[in-house]
């Protein structure tokens, strides 16, 4: 057993010789390559996809960002993360999440700590929880919103006289699809 080994080893040390100083330079600069590459998606955040042959019924929860270009009927609990609504996407659930953004279609209410953009191809029936919202012209808005400053995060403080919009801003951002 000895001798097949040593024979073998044989006619691979005068071919990996060379290759052999080149594995440890490449394994060097390898190790430097991964890190970086796993540490930049963790600080660009995990995001999920929902496709557009995808239907989910019930709850989606979790802690990761989430792009939905299918159909979601039911909850969607994010708290900390991004929700992004596809031009394909139809959703008829209640988002609470820390960012949404609207490009397809969402009925139900929505509650982000930061913000909710209703992008121009956009729809969105439902009432708007948010620290800032905004909504492009060609959107469609129906419903009622709920401006929260940023210090008022508890509900009983900010429900009675912390809304910024009124009847006219809720008519005139449904008007910007008109």
């Amino acid at each position: 057993m000895w001798k097949p080994n040593q024979q073998a080893s044989t006619p691979q040390t005068p071919g990996p010789e060379p290759a052999r100083p080149a594995a440890p330079q490449t394994s060097s600069f390898e190790p430097p390559a991964r890190t970086s590459t796993a540490s930049a998606p963790a600080v660009a955040g995990d995001q999920a996809t929902i496709g557009k042959s995808l239907v989910v019924k019930g709850e989606v929860t979790g802690s990761e960002s989430l792009f939905i270009d299918g159909k979601v009927e039911g909850a969607i609990n994010l708290p900390g993360n991004r929700v992004t609504v596809g031009r394909n996407g139809q959703v008829s659930a209640n988002i609470t999440a820390r960012e949404i953004v609207v490009l397809g279609k969402v009925r139900g209410n929505v509650t982000a700590s930061d913000r909710v953009d209703i992008r121009s191809e956009g729809a969105l029936t439902g009432d708007v929880t948010a620290q800032r919202i905004s909504i492009e012209d060609g959107a469609f808005f129906k419903g009622g919103i709920d401006i929260r400053k940023p210090g008022n995060e508890s509900k009983s403080e900010a429900r009675p006289g912390n809304s910024v919009a009124t009847v006219e801003t809720v008519k005139a951002a449904a008007a910007v699809r008109a």
